[in-house]
């Protein structure tokens, strides 16, 4: 099968290669990819790993040889999950616990932005907990998982404030519901019971210091790459404040993704979660969809079509 692997060249230049097909383990379903997701996770996992290894985390596919030990979706399903750094492929060995059987009324398309991003925005906000008449603030809302949590804190009946870097990359975030804040040296002075943080730095204690008692943090990205930084009076100012940081590989290990992914794909088909697409392009070009990504010149997901 062919497959996008690293190369010698650099870093987030990949090559399409042939390589052996997977070898499904017991639980593991064989899926034909029809459409993958990029995410920053992606590009720095690029990064790190050899030379010739296999990337891709969002997949969504048909299931062509069902798990052995009969868990999962039968053949024949179109299905959307978390792979295992491997869905940029023509063919992917999937956990079926990481699987979720796609209605027909959801393209593929929409169907790739949701696993990651999705799931990241699904979890950040239910480690709130309850959002109706709540106030969520929503940093680097531009973003794939940024734009999810700003509908699904809608959905919930959370008034929501979406801050983005400038007014260009907070485009179409006002039709979610949201309050739109535009540009880092101006920041939102509306207090908050929910931050949700993928900016890091200053941005970050800004968000912070808006919280009002008993309120909620989590912190998924750090895109501006600098330390965390509390106010000195962190704790006794604002006592009861919760922080959390959310890695979504490990989170998965405690949730029930199947369901999960199910929840989300239900308010796609209800028109309550919009799966925005900001960049189709094809898989065997995936070089200008990677400098998209890169530069954030992209507002929504990116996603290549095999």
């Amino acid at each position: 099968m062919k497959a996008l692997v690293t190369t010698s060249l650099d870093p987030l230049t990949l090559e399409l290669r042939s390589v052996p097909d997977p070898r499904p383990h017991p639980d593991e379903a064989l899926i034909e990819v029809h459409a993958t997701a990029l995410n920053r996770a992606d590009i720095l996992l690029a990064i790190r790993r050899p030379v010739g290894s296999p990337l891709g985390l969002d997949v969504v596919g048909t299931v062509l040889s069902p798990a052995a030990d009969g868990s999962g979706p039968p053949a024949g399903t179109r299905v959307t999950g978390l792979a295992a750094n491997n869905a940029w492929a023509e063919l992917a060995a999937v956990r079926t616990d990481r699987l979720a059987a796609v209605p027909d009324s959801v393209t593929d398309t929409d169907a790739a932005t949701l696993p990651v991003a999705g799931l990241t925005a699904l979890y950040a906000l239910q480690k709130a907990g309850w959002l109706l008449g709540k106030h969520t603030l929503v940093t680097g809302a531009s973003g794939g998982v940024g734009r999810m949590a700003v509908q699904l804190a809608h959905a919930g009946g959370s008034k929501v404030t979406a801050w983005v870097g400038s007014e260009a990359r907070g485009t179409g975030l006002a039709e979610f519901g949201a309050k739109v804040v535009a540009g880092y040296e101006e920041p939102p002075t509306t207090p908050a019971d929910i931050l949700v943080d993928s900016v890091g730095g200053e941005v970050f204690t800004t968000g912070y210091k808006l919280l009002r008692r008993g309120g909620m943090a989590t912190v998924f990205g750090n895109t501006v790459r600098a330390e965390l930084r509390l106010p000195a009076d962190w704790g006794h100012a604002r006592p009861g404040v919760r922080i959390e940081y959310l890695f979504l590989l490990d989170e998965i290990t405690r949730r029930d993704v199947p369901a999960d992914l199910a929840l989300l794909l239900a308010l796609v088909t209800s028109g309550k979660l919009v799966a925005e697409l900001g960049l189709l392009t094809p898989w065997t070009d995936p070089q200008p969809a990677i400098a998209a990504l890169h530069s954030r010149s992209v507002n929504g997901k990116v996603v290549l079509s095999m």
